[in-house]
Parts: structure tokens; sequence; C-alpha cells
């Protein structure tokens, strides 16, 4: 099957999917907090996987990387990061850094999954990303999605700037 047509075959799911979630939400809205705080525990739990599983990997392809999970009160995930030293024609130390950090941020009174990633690439910011959707519309599938893609195109921009 043809690129194109798996993606127009999961736009099609997806519809359906969103078609299928106006009724479940609902449903939802009348879960209780208690139950909302589940789910999101839930998508939490499936996430942080996916990021360990990402980010663990990039350290393979760019020695000097290290890999860590983390909790903060910002959230869960993971980072990578890496100091370099660059000493320039005037004999100059230069401290460079570079890091990757995917998060999925706490559960709020919003009922929201938000999942945010920061990328620095020898001490300049060049990805930000914030993605967030109400509890009763996520597909998590989109979410593990955009986990691969935050850190492929981290991947690709390191790379180029290697």
């Amino acid at each position: 099957m043809s690129s194109f047509e798996e993606r127009l075959k999961n736009a099609i799911e997806r519809g359906q999917r969103k078609s299928d979630s106006r009724a479940r939400a609902e449903e939802i809205r009348r879960m209780n907090e208690e139950e909302l705080r589940r789910l999101h525990g839930q998508y939490r739990l499936q996430l942080c996987d996916q990021i360990e599983k990402c980010l663990s990997r990039l350290p393979d392809h760019f020695p000097g990387f290290r890999f860590e999970t983390t909790v903060t009160e910002q959230g869960w995930g993971a980072v990578v990061s890496r100091d370099d030293i660059r000493v320039d024609r005037q004999r100059r130390r230069n401290n460079l850094f570079s890091r990757l950090q995917i998060l999925v941020r706490p559960y709020s009174e919003y009922h929201v999954l938000n999942v945010t990633a920061k990328g620095t690439i020898r001490n300049r910011e060049l990805l930000n990303r914030d993605h967030f959707e109400k509890l009763v519309d996520v597909d998590i599938d989109q979410f593990i999605d955009l986990v691969d893609r935050w850190t492929l195109e981290f991947a690709e921009l390191y790379a180029a700037h290697d």
C-alpha cells in the first residue's frame, strides 16, 4: 500500500473516531473527576513509554548524549543532553549545550492531555513544541506520532548543525 493510501486510510479512520467521539463526549462529560484523572494517567504512561523509547535511541546515533527519565513539577518524560567545548582561533573556550526534553504535563482542572518538547542545539533553542487536546477527544496514536516526529526533527536539526 502506498504512503498516500495509508495516510488516506488513517484520515478516514480519524474522521470516524471524531464522529464516535462526539457521542462519547457526552458520556465522558458525565465522568467524575477521578475517572478523568485515571484516563490522564493511562495516557501519560503510554506516552512516557514512547518518549523513553525514542529519546533513549538518540545516544546510539549521537555519542556523548546522556539519556535520563525525568519527573518534575512540569511533568513526566525524558531528556537527552550533552555538553561540548569548542576552542576558537583565539584559543577561547566556548561551552556548547544541546538538549531535547519531551514531557507530559500533569493533570489539570482543564481536563487536557498536554505534551511539550524543547530542543536546544549548541546553546540555541531551535525546537519548541506544545500540543494538547481535551481528554475526551484524545487520539493517543496522534500523540505517539508527535513524539516520534519531534524526536526525528531534533535529530535532523542536530545532524545539520554537527
